[in-house]
């Protein structure tokens, strides 16, 4: 047997060799775990390189460390067939994780087929070594190093594929480096070398195994060096992306008039927040922390706090409005619109929002709602005060045709007499159909003038049972038009005020009842669909008469009406469908082919915007 040992400078550089290789390795698996621009192949190449290769190149500087006092050399085409088994099996092991997405499986099944290969390079390797003596093994040891070898495989690739960073990355890459080295050192631990008779007095012969090493390693830091090189290019053009994408968005928020702000997960601003400090003036030592509430108007900070707690809760867009204090001193109104943003864990990291100045519509909508108030009050003025004037028209009108009859005594036998009393017969009529006729049009226009002013009670309905209660109440009008009301037993639910709900499906069956096509049997049928995640489409489709193209805007005018004028009505039905539509936060459309049918599509909100009927558990802010 022959006494071994170790060169310790060149054991301390394989074991660098291991930890800088395991390192580079680690920082080409994670690009080719993220998101990378073109093929992924070149990154599980170069990180296949990297570790099979710096595995290699630290056993061979870890074979040339060991002291035996035999001279040696290696068989070229072994050593090679060592360093193709290290590349091969580590890219295999790469490409597979990288295939199923570093998945705990992935690495499972790739980790123990890489540590194999590991194993297989350095027996290998140590086959190649030509001594004169003899090598054998302890079997328990190198099964040992082989448990070694597939832990060491499977965590690199475990490491590899998580996110790190550079600290965690250098942690890892020592791990791995020294679980390398050890499984090296372990396998050289269960060799014994048996010199042959004409070596035993041979001597120390170790020439050149020291330049050989250094020349070694020199190559394999020079290949691992112009790998961290590529991968710090691509970590420069990474972050030119990441740049020019934020420099993108912040365009985006500046074109809707927007200005955006981070805060942490308990809602303080924290860092330089340049587009609050530009709206509000405020400096930074004023608005970090929950210092920015200082500029929300006094009215609205507890209504601001309380939507927040909400969201936290919910863990759900910030949507909200309030007032902020601009740096002249005035109030504008804005619109907030905050995401969280997520950490690993599914944790709350940061929010990142926009505020957007919405101070001129919401001055519009004011303004508007202001004159149709005022129009409301005209109509409403107007039409009691023309009903006064209507009532005296009515009572003469009465007390006419009650002198009729004495006009027509007074008369007597006058030739006359029977024309006088047709003609003034006839008058009177005229007048009773115009005073009616007037009374109808100011009734019509003091219900709508009313609908303005109505309070709207939310409640949620079960559209289905709501639908066929109408459907119910018109059976009547439906069988003698000999005609058939189709309502689904299940229709998606919403909230709304139920009257009016009624008082809109309740005008488009009796329309659709009343205006059916004699020549064939009624079909009427109502259907629901989703139009995104706050809206539901009911549609009321019927097969009678149609409208003419050109009357599909009129119908929903007051005191318009559309087609054959035989049937009794004002034209103020579909208007006041509209309205009620309108003051629900809905629109109504109407799509008709004349002689085919027609369907009117009723889009509704699912939820009241000032329905509040499920609490939500608020998450204490520490600005309360």
């Amino acid at each position: 047997m022959v006494h071994t040992g170790f060169n310790p400078a060149l054991v301390a550089l394989s074991i660098g060799l291991a930890v800088f290789a395991s390192y580079t390795a680690l920082d080409l698996g994670a690009r080719v775990r993220g998101p990378v621009a073109g093929p992924r192949w070149p990154w599980v190449a170069g990180a296949a390189v990297a570790m099979g290769g710096g595995i290699w190149s630290m056993h061979f500087v870890g074979m040339l460390a060991f002291e035996m006092g035999l001279p040696a050399d290696y068989d070229l085409g072994v050593t090679l067939l060592s360093l193709v088994i290290a590349v091969a099996a580590t890219g295999a092991g790469f490409a597979w994780v990288a295939r199923t997405g570093g998945s705990p499986d992935g690495v499972l099944v790739a980790g123990p087929l890489m540590g194999l290969g590991v194993a297989g390079m350095h027996y290998t390797g140590m086959a190649a070594l030509r001594i004169p003596g003899h090598l054998s093994y302890s079997p328990s040891i190198v099964a040992v190093s082989i448990v070694i070898a597939v832990t060491a495989a499977t965590a690199a690739l475990w490491l590899a594929f998580r996110q790190h960073g550079v600290a965690q990355k250098l942690v890892a890459a020592c791990i791995m480096g020294i679980a390398v080295a050890g499984m090296h050192y372990t396998g050289m631990a269960a060799a014994t070398v048996t010199a042959s008779d004409a070596a035993a007095h041979a001597g120390m012969a170790k020439a050149g195994q020291e330049s050989l090493a250094v020349y070694v390693a020199g190559t394999t830091f020079l290949i691992l060096f112009l790998a961290m090189l590529a991968s710090s290019l691509d970590q420069q053009r990474v972050q030119q992306d990441l740049q020019a994408s934020e420099a993108r968005f912040r365009a985006a928020v500046q074109a809707v008039r927007g200005v955006l702000w981070t805060n942490d997960a308990e809602g303080r601003m924290v860092g330089e927040q340049p587009g609050w400090s530009a709206i509000t003036g405020q400096t930074r030592a004023q608005y970090e922390g929950f210092g920015w509430a200082d500029a929300v108007h006094p009215d609205d900070v507890k209504s601001s706090v309380e939507t927040w707690n909400a969201t936290v809760s919910a863990r759900r867009t910030y949507v909200h409005e309030h007032r902020v204090r601009s740096r002249d001193g005035t109030w504008r109104h804005y619109a907030i619109r905050a995401v969280p943003v997520l950490d690993r864990r599914g944790a709350i990291r940061e929010w990142v929002g926009v505020h957007t100045d919405i101070t001129e519509q919401r001055e519009a909508e004011a303004e508007l709602r202001e004159s149709n108030e005022e129009i409301q009050r005209y109509a409403y003025i107007v039409s009691h005060d023309l009903r006064a004037p209507l009532v005296n028209v009515m009572g003469f009108t009465s007390e006419l045709d009650s002198a009729r009859l004495e006009i027509g005594a007074a008369l007597g036998d006058h030739p006359d007499a029977a024309r006088l009393d047709a003609d003034f017969a006839e008058a009177l009529g005229f007048i009773k159909a115009a005073v009616n006729r007037m009374e109808a049009l100011i009734a019509a226009i003091l219900k709508l003038s009313r609908e303005g002013r109505r309070q709207f009670t939310p409640e949620h309905l079960d559209m289905a049972a709501v639908l066929q209660a109408v459907a119910d109440a018109l059976r009547h009008q439906a069988e003698a038009a000999g005609a058939h009301v189709i309502i689904p037993a299940t229709l998606p639910g919403i909230v709304a005020d139920r009257l009016a709900v009624e008082q809109i499906f309740g005008n488009l069956l009796d329309n659709a009842i009343k205006y059916l096509d004699p020549s064939r049997p009624g079909r009427i049928a109502v259907t629901a669909r989703s139009t995104g995640p706050r809206g539901i489409c009911f549609s009321v489709t019927d097969n009678g008469r149609g409208i003419a193209e050109r009357d599909h805007a009129r119908v929903f005018e007051l005191f318009r009406r559309s087609g054959a004028q035989d049937r009794p009505g004002e034209g103020i039905g579909l208007a006041h469908v509209k309205a009620l539509v309108r003051s629900l936060g809905g629109r109504i459309d109407v799509s008709s082919t004349l002689g085919k049918g027609t369907t009117f599509d009723v889009t509704l909100p699912s939820r009241a915007a000032n329905a509040d009927l499920e609490a939500v558990e608020p998450t204490p802010m520490a600005a309360e």
